[in-house]
Order: C-alpha cells, then structure tokens, then sequence
C-alpha cells in the first residue's frame, strides 16, 4: 500500500511538472513565441511608432540630452491583431547616431522591461531588466530591429526566467 502511495506521489509530481512546463509556452497574447537555443524563449511584437515625440531640452535640434517619448501600440509577429502597448523614454546620447533607451512592453499576461541603446540608423540589442505577471523575473535580450523606415519596429524578446 505504501509503496502503491509513493509511485502515485511521484507519477503525479511529474505530470504536475510537464503540464507547468507545456503550459509555460502557451500563446494567450496572440504574439510569437518559440524556444530560444540559449534555453529560454522568444517572443516576438511589432511595435507601430505612431506617438514617438522629440522635446529639446537645451539648444535647438538634435543635441545631447534631448527626450523621446512613446506609448505606442504592439502587435502580434505577423502584425495583424493588437496585442497590447509600450511606453517609454530614450535620451539622445550621441546627436545623430543614439540613445539611450528605458521602456515598458504591455502585455495580457504581464510586463516586459528593457534597457539599451537605439540608434538611428542600424538595429540594436537592449537588456531584459525585468517583468511582472507571466513575465515575472525575466531576464535575457531584446533584439530591436527596424522596419518601414522606422514606422515599425520588430521587438523579438530572448526571456529567460
């Protein structure tokens, strides 16, 4: 009987352990998500730029420490259904050619937060600094890859919990 307890204890944890993982990669937002060859996950929005906002700060034009702001809308991998918001803060770094970057991806099931450069004329990677919800200690890269001149960006997040 003990014995016939014990096995039943341990069939169960496993499957209680395989149903956690499988359900880890489940899509509930509508975006793409795929296993990442650094043993987490990738998960990709298409950002649409439509408020990114330039305030000079000092003299007039491109200068260094002048703000972009944004909340922008995101959408699913093939850029069909919305699938949540981000909104952020760069300062411009270097006139240019960079900023400095801090921002918030909103989503259904949780937040993902980045950290990095953006520069204004080639694709940039930025730090995954944090998450809530699904996300929730996350960590990884975010690859930030232009399209349509700007008007949309591919935002394609390397989480690893």
């Amino acid at each position: 009987m003990r014995r016939t307890l014990v096995a039943t204890v341990i069939a169960a944890s496993a499957l209680a352990i395989v149903v956690a993982v499988s359900a880890w990669g489940i899509d509930r937002g509508g975006a793409d998500r795929r296993g990442d060859s650094r043993g987490g996950r990738v998960l990709t929005v298409i950002e649409h730029a439509s408020t990114d906002a330039t305030t000079d700060t000092g003299a007039a034009g491109d200068t260094a420490g002048d703000v972009l702001t944004f909340a922008n809308e995101v959408f699913d991998a093939g850029d069909r259904a919305k699938v949540g918001s981000d909104q952020g803060y760069c300062i411009r770094t270097v006139p240019g050619t960079s900023y400095e970057c801090n921002w918030t991806t909103l989503l259904p099931d949780g937040q993902i937060t980045v950290e990095g450069p953006f520069y204004d004329t080639k694709d940039s990677t930025l730090a995954i600094t944090g998450g809530t919800g699904r996300y929730r200690g996350a960590r990884g890269s975010m690859e930030l890859r232009s399209r349509e001149n700007g008007a949309k960006f591919a935002f394609i997040f390397h989480i690893i919990s």
